[in-house]
């Protein structure tokens, strides 16, 4: 079951990714085209927003589930964890790091809704996706993939 989960929170991540991309790009072309924020670009936010929302609940699963996810702290302890650099990606900072990016994207949701004006429904998006984005990207586990 664990490999499963595992298969599903990194094919999944793909899809964020793309989304967030998507997202971050048409919120920038919406900036500087003037064009007013329409259905389209409302659908394409959420879908970015609930691409990482099911990326989260998948990763929570396998945090609470995996061997390398809160199980190491009980097992390690809490130091041994930090003293450890891949340990602590894993374990630490990879989970807390991606929270921070999908509250950001939860926020930028959230304002440009109260925004009035296109401008600043798009800025709201770009910016908190694009922190968000940045936010996964720093902290994926590059070294797996290569």
């Amino acid at each position: 079951m664990y490999e499963f989960i595992l298969k599903a929170h990194s094919g999944w991540a793909y899809v964020v990714l793309l989304t967030l991309i998507i997202t971050v790009i048409n919120s920038l072309v919406g900036i500087s085209s003037k064009e007013p924020f329409g259905p389209k670009d409302r659908r394409i936010a959420l879908f970015g927003l609930i691409t990482t929302h099911v990326q989260f609940l998948i990763a929570m699963i396998l945090y609470f589930t995996s061997p390398l996810g809160f199980s190491k702290i009980r097992e390690l302890g809490m130091g041994t964890v930090m003293k450890n650099p891949e340990l602590r990606l894993t374990v630490i900072e990879h989970p807390f790091i991606n929270l921070i990016a999908i509250v950001l994207i939860t926020i930028g949701w959230s304002t440009h809704k109260r925004a009035t004006e296109s401008p600043a429904k798009f800025k709201k998006i770009a910016i908190f996706y694009a922190l968000g984005l940045l936010l996964i990207l720093s902290r994926i586990p590059w070294s797996h993939w290569i």
